[in-house]
């Protein structure tokens, strides 16, 4: 049994090739679970076009290579899992004065975070002056300011929260596409703004990455047979087809509460919620059935999926 991210390596190299060549001032992400790709793994690859990281947590600081600096997305209040050996680089996100006083004594390179629309947290633009002041006094060099926008990402709040930051500091952005970034650049010929990409470096080519699982057994059954751990009853007349994944490698329902497997292009019904490393599908009697061993396609966002291997084709 496995699930499997399957990736065209020619496709992938040559998506990510073109967005670090297009894209000046360029922060890999590389946090989670690495993109599905994994997280030390990425940070590797990374590491060989970008001097600088964003990961996470700084429980994910151990993935960035030495000789490269980490960049903690997160604000932290217990600093205790970074590595002595990183110490000199890393870069803690910070946005509150709770946030402050978790530096401690020790001077610490920091970004400060500017509260966007999310609400999630930051300082706000009104406070940013003030706040930088009492980062420096308490020793702190402020490396950047950074702008989380949400994820349908609105340039033009992106351009207001740039024009209020002191053009000597350099921006951080998130979540605007690189053609929206291309257009920033002119409107702010005196700011230094970095993008920060994740999904769009990583996942920008969709069509280059598939996951995918294993028929591990078949059964034929015929409707209002009750199987499964809650015993379900089938609706139709079919095959259950026992995949070779589930809710440990993060497989689940699509939001709407349809399955996420696909076989010859047709969806498989769920016949109860994914469970640890098996799943539950009906093939009804007007669809095709496949065979023990075949490969059924699974439909899960990446960053929420724990495959057993990736497989370079």
């Amino acid at each position: 049994m496995a699930l499997v991210l399957e990736v065209d390596r020619s496709r992938w190299d040559s998506h990510v090739a073109a967005t670090v060549a297009r894209v000046p001032h360029l922060v890999p992400v590389v946090k989670g679970n690495g993109y599905g790709l994994g997280r030390d793994w990425l940070a590797t690859r990374a590491a060989g076009f970008a001097p600088a990281l964003a990961v996470g947590t700084v429980h994910e600081v151990a993935s960035v290579p030495l000789g490269r600096t980490a960049i903690v997305l997160t604000p932290s209040l217990d600093l205790s899992p970074l590595d002595s050996a990183h110490l000199d680089g890393v870069v803690l996100t910070i946005g509150s004065a709770a946030h402050l006083a978790a530096l401690g004594s020790v001077p610490r390179r920091v970004i400060v975070k500017i509260r966007s629309s999310m609400h999630r947290y930051g300082v706000s633009i009104t406070e940013l002056p003030s706040f930088l002041d009492a980062v420096r006094a308490a020793r702190h060099h402020v490396d950047a300011v950074s702008i989380h926008l949400p994820l349908a990402g609105d340039p033009v709040e992106a351009s207001h929260l740039i024009d209020r930051v002191d053009p000597s500091i350099p921006v951080h952005l998130s979540h605007v596409t690189i053609e929206q970034f291309d257009a920033l650049g002119p409107q702010h010929p005196r700011h230094s703004v970095h993008l920060r990409l994740g999904t769009q470096l990583w996942h920008g080519d969709k069509d280059a990455m598939k996951l995918r699982a294993d028929v591990i057994d078949l059964e034929k059954v015929s409707a209002g047979t009750t199987v499964g751990y809650r015993s379900t009853p089938v609706e139709h007349d079919g095959t259950l087809v026992m995949i070779g994944c589930g809710s440990s490698h993060g497989v689940a329902p699509l939001p709407d509460g349809r399955s996420p497997f696909h076989h010859e292009r047709q969806r498989l019904d769920l016949v109860e919620p994914p469970h640890m490393h098996t799943s539950m599908a009906l093939a009804r009697i007007d669809q095709p059935t496949p065979s023990v061993g075949a490969w059924i396609d699974v439909q899960r966002p990446l960053t929420q999926s724990a495959p057993d291997s990736v497989e370079w084709v």
